[in-house]
């Protein structure tokens, strides 16, 4: 299977009188594409803002980030959910890079939405910080969902996903920049020397608690609550056949734009051949019940035994229920004799002092950390808002509060916040991205 994504740097965005890419600038028709925006009748206003890097620009709520693409070949640039199923992972894929569309609430917010600063402090806390955002803030007629802490935000959601795809049009027919190629050899033909390699799995573990669907991420367009742990081509992830969800602590997301670049497949493709041979992904999931999880573990350690695998990297897109399926699933793997190293972020209280994951075992001994999900963090006032700032106190943002005795409310009279670093948008970056390193006392 083989992918090549061509890729066109983009270095500003602009508003326009048409929309089309040249000399490494997006321009955008607004009116055309807020009306394109508005074909999907649940959507009763939108607003396309642009936020750069180095702008005073405080983003919220954040529901999804999604990379603007468009595959050459007229298929769907996400199986299942923008069009039709096809196979992903194979073929020419267009991608717009610097960039992402930003799916943004007017008004409401969710436990599942994050934050974004452009400049000042608050931007070292998520890669889209440093990105330039598309930002689509958009009202819906949900209203059955107003006032709920946990939203399914369908309709902003699929409106980042059918905008990007849109925005991706503009460079179906142009040369790229540069073109990336991913291919991995079946695992029956493969050389001698590869062969000789310590042979590594990919495990993920994507969010699909929700029993109820419409919140969980998505497969193919399917709900991965009712998944069970297959093997994957790297390929299909980074080519759409994975989107993001809409529940679990923003800090701790994977948004779909992370899924489209996952770091860590693309640094185990750069090692491929080198110093280990790259087996695939087993896409597994995160459950509900202690045999729900029991039973994806023992479908990952038996089919990572039957592939070979020496080593296995576990990484979990979540906190504290879903420790115990990282957890169970790490030990699983350890007990057929594949040695795992753990990405996760941590939940360890605001002084650090507490056990940092809900469930740990003595086999679990190479873990890496992302960064604390409960770290306090105080930011001055932005210039602009774009979103809604109250939404952060308002409306159960994981990471915000509507007032504490001891802090106060997380948004003051002034326009600054204290929060906790659970509403930085995808901010501990799981994914791959973190920049984040250990203090030693």
């Amino acid at each position: 299977m083989k992918l090549e994504i061509g890729n066109f740097i983009v270095k500003d965005v602009v508003f326009g009188d048409r929309t089309f890419f040249e000399d490494s600038v997006l321009t955008i028709n607004k009116q055309e594409a807020e009306e394109f925006i508005k074909q999907d009748s649940h959507i009763i206003k939108v607003e396309i803002e642009i936020a750069k890097p180095g702008e005073d620009i405080r983003i919220l709520p954040v529901k999804e980030a999604v990379e603007p693409r468009i595959r050459v070949d007229g298929r769907a640039l996400f199986p299942g959910v923008t069009g039709e199923l096809a196979p992903a992972g194979e073929g020419r894929v267009h991608a717009l890079k610097g960039i992402s569309v930003l799916g943004v609430g007017g008004t409401w917010g969710s436990f599942g939405d994050g934050m974004i600063d452009m400049a000042g402090e608050g931007q070292k806390y998520t890669l889209f910080g440093s990105l330039i955002n598309i930002c689509l803030v958009i009202e819906t007629d949900e209203d059955f969902e107003y006032h709920e802490q946990q939203k399914k935000n369908k309709a902003i959601r699929w409106a980042s996903h059918l905008f990007a795809e849109y925005l991706g049009k503009t460079v179906k027919d142009l040369q790229p920049d540069e073109v990336e190629i991913f291919e991995l050899p079946s695992l029956r033909n493969r050389d001698e020397a590869i062969e000789k390699l310590p042979s590594v799995v990919l495990v993920l573990q994507p969010q699909s608690q929700m029993e109820e669907m419409g919140y969980n991420d998505l497969v193919y367009g399917w709900d991965l609550n009712h998944f069970v742990p297959t093997l994957m081509n790297p390929n299909e992830i980074l080519d759409g056949a994975l989107i993001s969800g809409s529940f679990m602590p923003s800090s701790s997301k994977w948004s779909t734009y992370d899924m489209q670049n996952f770091p860590t497949i693309r640094e185990l493709y750069k090692e491929h051949g080198k110093t280990l041979n790259f087996l695939g992904v087993i896409m597994s999931n995160l459950n509900v019940s202690l045999e729900q999880k029991e039973r994806s573990a023992i479908f990952v350690a038996q089919l990572a035994k039957s592939l070979g695998a020496d080593g296995a990297i576990v990484t979990e897109e979540g906190y504290g229920n879903p420790d115990t399926d990282y957890i169970r699933c790490i030990v699983a793997l350890e007990d057929v004799g594949v040695k795992v190293v753990g990405i996760s972020n941590e939940c360890t209280g605001r002084d650090g002092a507490s056990q940092p994951l809900v469930v740990l075992d003595e086999k679990a001994d190479a873990l890496v950390s992302t960064g604390n999900v409960s770290t306090l963090i105080n930011l001055p006032p932005a210039a602009k808002v774009i979103g809604c700032l109250e939404s952060l106190a308002r409306d159960g943002l994981s990471g915000g509060w509507a007032d504490d005795e001891i802090l106060g409310p997380s948004v003051r009279e002034d326009g600054s916040i204290i929060m906790e670093n659970n509403a930085m948008f995808c901010g501990d970056q799981i994914a791959g991205w973190s920049t984040k390193t250990m203090k030693e006392f």
